[in-house]
């Protein structure tokens, strides 16, 4: 890949894209997916007691909240401004990249792989 002021750009519309592809499918999914057919299910699988075990563990997940389509596309233009308002990456610091990226900041204490001493490993 080239650097320079154009392959910045070129890398930002390559992940918008992307983005807005997966955007896309998951808006097109329906808000809630169809029933699942339990009795279809017991009388399909031989295995005493699997679709029961498994019948519990969907209805305790989708107790759990979900993301709605509204929440995906509010944290994805959160994610698209991110991007645009940021310097290029070939322009950046390394203090810049920590910035941004605060997931890329190494360990203050083991500044370097493995970030343990070596005694520890």
């Amino acid at each position: 890949m080239t650097t320079g002021p154009g392959s910045s750009l070129k890398l930002l519309g390559v992940v918008l894209s992307a983005v807005l592809l997966h955007l896309y499918r998951l808006t097109s999914l329906p808000e809630k997916p169809p029933p699942i057919d339990w009795v279809y299910y017991k009388t399909a699988v031989a295995k005493a007691g699997m679709v029961d075990e498994f019948e519990k563990k969907v209805r305790f997940s989708s107790s759990i909240r979900c993301c709605s389509c509204f929440e995906i596309q509010v944290e994805a233009a959160h994610i698209l401004e991110k991007f645009r308002t940021m310097i290029p990456f070939d322009q950046m610091m390394w203090e810049d990249l920590n910035e941004i990226f605060p997931e890329t900041r190494l360990d203050k204490k083991y500044p370097y792989w493995p970030h343990k001493p070596i005694e520890n490993l």
